[in-house]
């Protein structure tokens, strides 16, 4: 069992976890959630606002005119399994009551350890954030490879993984949540062999979250990367969109159009000085819709 599965451990039967310090707005009408054609801008809760609490990413969020938020899973916002039902009714609550919805959990589980017991403990983590998006709303749980499985051949580490998709897919199914892996890790980020975990997933209920990778260039084109893994992502991980030299930004929005993607892509950009990330974010809004029409 390594350090942060400990840690959830931890923290799962931790009170902190529980004492959710969320003061939900009384008198407010919920605002209509999104029912526009997509895609939809979100922002993920690493790095540009990391230490932020609740109420302060949703209003930032607000601010800077996103739609939504993926949560990461690191304790820091205080919406983890280790809640009881009241919290979890009242973080759905509060973002019904808001402009921005919740649209999943960025946890950071993984299935490519050669030992059974690991990927056991692994699974039983997800499955807990599944039924806190069941609850609080959401509707995709973020999951991922961190690499090739050491001592076992990838044949070994590709089957590991997907018959652990394959299992939380089934569970999500039973809850209306969807199981996103995210393109990650050392060797397993490349789309062949991604798109080969996604085949021995072979979960309709199981996608990807397309993470922006250097390993998606190939001759300065992610053209084969997205269309080998365009028929399972379901949301989008951007980076710094403003950083041109880093990533082919206008041939991907292109592709991104042209396929007709229509659901989520969220904010992963670096942290910034508290004081400028309202207007930060709203740089990112503005450059993210203009991408868009290009």
């Amino acid at each position: 069992m390594n350090n942060e599965t400990r840690r959830r451990d931890f923290l799962f039967g931790s009170a902190a976890a529980v004492a959710v310090p969320l003061l939900p707005r009384t008198g407010v009408a919920p605002f209509a959630k999104v029912t526009t054609p997509g895609p939809h801008l979100g922002c993920v809760t690493h790095d540009v606002l990391e230490d932020y609490s609740l109420e302060s990413i949703i209003g930032v969020l607000e601010a800077a005119q996103f739609e939504g938020v993926e949560l990461r899973t690191d304790g820091k916002h205080g919406v983890e399994p280790g809640m009881n039902q009241a919290g979890r009714e009242r973080v759905r609550k509060r973002f019904d009551a808001s402009k921005i919805q919740l649209v999943s959990f960025g946890t950071i589980t993984e299935f490519h350890s050669p030992d059974a017991e690991e990927r056991k403990w692994n699974i039983a983590i997800a499955k807990k954030f599944i039924d806190l998006a069941k609850d609080t709303g959401a509707i995709g749980v973020k999951v991922r490879p961190n690499g090739w499985g050491e001592g076992v051949s990838h044949e070994v580490t590709i089957k590991n993984i997907g018959s652990s998709l394959n299992e939380l897919g089934d569970y999500g199914a039973q809850r209306n949540v969807e199981i996103w892996m995210e393109v990650h890790g050392s060797g397993t980020a490349a789309p062949d062999p991604t798109a080969a975990i996604m085949n021995a997933a072979a979960h309709k209920n199981v996608g990807l979250t397309w993470n922006c990778n250097p390993t998606d260039i190939k001759d300065g084109s992610v053209k084969y990367a997205w269309d080998t893994l365009r028929p399972w992502v379901r949301a989008i991980h951007l980076k710094d969109i403003g950083a041109v030299w880093n990533y082919p930004w206008h041939e991907f929005f292109g592709l991104l159009r042209a396929s007709g993607f229509n659901r989520w892509e969220y904010c992963e950009a670096p942290a910034v000085a508290e004081s400028d990330t309202e207007r930060y974010l709203k740089w990112y809004k503005t450059l993210w819709t203009e991408w868009n029409r290009a």
